[in-house]
């Protein structure tokens, strides 16, 4: 697969181009599955990208939006071809937030709020693996070590050299408390965390126990956004059996406004940073 190509944010675009077109002829999204004798869901999944899309799919649902302009529809053709080539997640074998990772791939910038752990982008190796082993007890030690491999590889978009990924994360003090694996292993995370917390496209920041109650108590979430402004922001909540994917721009919208106040409740950089090298020397003793 050819580097600059993305399947997951192809099937993405794709999906709107195929929303706009069905929007275009004045059909619902029911109308067009009766057309093609197909589940409604069917279609909605093809339009917000989760969903594989064929090229067959794509012929048939020109075919219901009379788009004559072949141009139009050989380039939707090669999204949908592109669209199911694949990742470089995809060499992992099955991973549950492939969705997710082909959007944090594709993405220009990442703003994260977790409560309880240090964010994947900014984990150790050893931190990983001590925090995958303790929150899927049952999983088998290869398909750990499979995801810390894949967690690893993820972090490369904070290393790149070109254009690397713009990182905000807002950590509840919990966070850097919880001693996961040992006292040692803690301290080398948050030496780390004070670490990548210099780089100019990195800013990490702590909300102290002391602030009580703020808008980030229902949970973890994280807000992406792309170079291409034809390509909505998403917010990702994660779950235990299926993820969640927001893409309205309401509630978007209700969630960044939600994280510029757990900007303004944390501490500043300076102060957060100082807090995390602080904690880690408690770890030493």
């Amino acid at each position: 697969m050819a580097s600059n190509v993305n399947p997951t944010v192809r099937r993405r675009r794709l999906g709107q181009e195929l929303r706009r077109l069905r929007e275009l002829k004045g059909m619902t999204a029911e109308e067009v599955a009766e057309r093609l004798l197909v589940s409604q869901s069917k279609i909605s999944r093809l339009e917000n990208g989760r969903r594989s899309i064929s090229q067959r799919d794509v012929r048939d649902l020109c075919g219901v939006y009379e788009v004559e302009d072949h141009r139009i529809v050989d380039s939707l053709m090669q999204m949908a071809k592109d669209s199911r080539q694949q990742g470089w997640w995809h060499s992992f074998g099955d991973i549950p937030y492939s969705v997710y990772i082909g959007l944090e791939t594709d993405a220009a910038s990442l703003r994260v709020y977790d409560p309880q752990v240090v964010p994947g982008l900014l984990q150790t190796r050893s931190y990983a693996e001590a925090l995958i082993t303790g929150a899927l007890p049952e999983t088998p030690p290869t398909d750990i070590e499979k995801r810390v491999q894949v967690r690893m590889r993820r972090q490369e978009r904070i290393a790149a050299p070109e254009n690397p990924l713009r990182l905000w994360s807002v950590l509840d003090e919990s966070a850097l408390r919880r001693v996961v694996g040992t006292r040692a292993l803690m301290r080398e995370q948050l030496e780390h965390l004070v670490e990548q917390s210099q780089l100019p496209h990195v800013t990490v920041q702590v909300i102290p126990f002391e602030m009580g109650a703020h808008p980030g108590l229902n949970g973890q979430y994280a807000i992406l956004e792309f170079p291409d402004a034809s390509d909505s922001s998403v917010v990702y909540i994660e779950g235990v059996t299926s993820d969640l994917y927001l893409e309205k721009a309401n509630d978007v919208q209700q969630y960044s406004v939600m994280y510029e106040h757990l900007r303004a409740q944390a501490l500043n950089v300076d102060q957060s940073r100082q807090l995390i090298a602080d904690i880690a020397k408690d770890y030493a003793r």
